[in-house]
């Protein structure tokens, strides 16, 4: 593969637009820019909680599950970044459920809500989960301005789940209590 990258800096969005893959240019708050920024924000802190979980050997599992995660969701920006482009499939999805079906076997059923906590890498999962579903709502907004092609909707939908039970799953693992959530007394 050659260089990608020649220059980082070309001064052509000191306007306030990007350019896309497609040659357009766009406001850097257009949705697809908008739903591009997100994606890459839940990338991010995905590798932060990655990298929390490699330093742990009973999250061998969390670690193989959602590595292949950080380059499927930049598959998707490349999606979002060239419309055209399809990099996402079907199989990508399925995987992500059957890591859900997996660890939910093991965890039992939810008898409660739970509050995002007990250790770092509990509240980071939830952490990327909540950015994973405002990168789902980001998504949604394009979709109804230009409509997507392929599976990245359903898949940055199913990724929010997966990480909602890899917090649960983290919790097990390392042997941390869920936090349930209490409602507030009635008066």
């Amino acid at each position: 593969m050659g260089f990608r990258l020649s220059k980082i800096y070309t001064r052509t969005g000191d306007q306030g637009e990007t350019g896309l893959g497609d040659g357009r240019r766009v406001g850097k708050d257009h949705p697809r820019v908008e739903a591009m920024g997100e994606v890459d924000t839940l990338n991010s802190q995905l590798g932060l909680l990655l990298a929390g979980c490699a330093e742990d050997a009973r999250l061998s599992e969390v670690v193989d599950a959602l590595a292949p995660c950080q380059h499927r969701l930049f598959d998707l920006g490349g999606e979002l970044a060239m419309p055209a482009y399809q990099a996402l499939n079907g199989a990508e999805v399925e995987r992500l459920e059957q890591v859900i079906d997996r660890w939910n076997e093991e965890l039992g059923p939810l008898e409660n809500f739970i509050l995002p906590g007990g250790s770092t890498l509990i509240a980071q999962a939830h952490v990327c989960r909540s950015l994973a579903r405002s990168a789902e709502r980001r998504c949604q907004h394009l979709n109804a301005v230009e409509p997507l092609e392929g599976v990245g909707l359903a898949y940055i939908n199913r990724l929010s789940d997966l990480l909602f039970v890899a917090a649960r799953f983290i919790a097990r693992r390392q042997g941390i209590a869920e936090i349930l959530w209490q409602a507030a007394p009635r008066p």
